[in-house]
């Protein structure tokens, strides 16, 4: 065991993956024991290769390479599952995150919390960026039951025990958050900083961040059916008010033509409505196709430094 395990999905991340291992280095050697996890996430450049040279240089860091590019979550999934460490974090691998600011995790955890994520008091982010956050972090606290004022990031800490349930999930679709709060609510925060990005640009866009939204609130809630299923009780009910009034207009002042325009803006209402509810019932539905099909959350190629150690997958309760 090790007191501390750190995983980091890499992704296309050539110019800043040694140096990212180097701080953490100059943060932790010596005052704690330690294991790096790096999980190459199907990259297009030469990460996998300084991630080699990394693993093959220091023992205490591990490798993982993936066969293809699955995500982020998963990448992390996969780094959970050789994890071994008292306490497991997460940080990315483009130096935003200052490595040398895990201390504070740390700290903060040890304090009595199961989970504590990195809040950024302000984000070198473009604003699409920043957008799909909120959206994310509204997501969140409303179908998730995120605890309130806390806010979550891909720059947090876990108890292993937190570790363990996570990496149970077996379905194709993880979304991190969603995992851990359906495990505890004893969550904190703490403020690091947030630097500029040095190399390359960030390569989750407001798309990415609207699908990882997506894989949230389908993965982990049904809320979404219900609002459709009272939004078109709602509207029926408008519906039926509306036609009353129409009826009893009609016969009071029968010289009142009834227009069109009410009629195609009920139509497009109640099309509308039709096709985000069907819409979110095949999202449900393909998930679960899905799942019955064991489509793979990670396929690993090959590791390096965790042939012969034991992992959380080989030995889940």
């Amino acid at each position: 065991m090790y007191d501390l395990s750190i995983i980091i999905p890499v992704y296309n991340s050539e110019k800043t993956i040694v140096e990212v291992a180097r701080q953490i280095e100059g943060s932790l050697g010596g005052k704690l024991e330690y294991e790096l996890i790096l999980v190459n996430d199907g990259s297009a450049d030469s990460s996998h290769k300084e991630c080699r040279k990394l693993s093959e240089s220091n023992d205490f860091i591990k490798f993982i390479n993936l066969s293809k590019n699955f995500g982020q979550h998963n990448a992390v999934l996969a780094g959970l599952g050789f994890a071994r460490g008292e306490l497991v974090a997460v940080i990315d691998d483009d130096l935003q995150t200052p490595p040398e600011e895990i201390w504070k995790l740390i700290n903060k955890i040890r304090e009595g919390h199961d989970v504590v994520y990195a809040n950024y008091i302000y984000k070198k982010h473009g604003l699409l960026r920043n957008l799909g956050t909120c959206i994310n972090g509204l997501m969140e606290r409303v179908l998730l039951k995120k605890p309130g004022g806390i806010k979550t990031s891909s720059y947090f800490i876990i108890r292993e025990y937190i570790a363990k349930e996570i990496v149970k999930y077996e379905g194709p679709y993880p979304y991190l958050a969603g995992l851990i709060l359906r495990v505890t609510d004893n969550i904190g925060n703490v403020n690091v900083k947030h630097r500029e990005r040095p190399y390359g640009k960030s390569n989750y866009g407001f798309i990415k961040l609207l699908k990882l939204w997506v894989n949230g609130f389908t993965n982990f809630s049904v809320k979404p059916l219900r609002i459709a299923l009272f939004s078109g009780i709602l509207i029926a009910l408008i519906g039926f008010i509306l036609s009353i009034i129409l009826i009893i207009r009609k016969f009071l002042a029968p010289e009142i033509a009834i227009g069109w325009t009410s009629i195609i803006v009920a139509v497009f209402i109640f099309s509308g409505i039709q096709l985000i509810s069907v819409g979110l019932i095949g999202e449900y539905v393909g998930r679960s196709f899905l799942s019955l099909n064991r489509q793979p959350q990670y396929v690993i190629k090959e590791k390096y430094n965790i042939d012969n150690e034991k992992s959380i997958i080989n030995s889940r309760d």
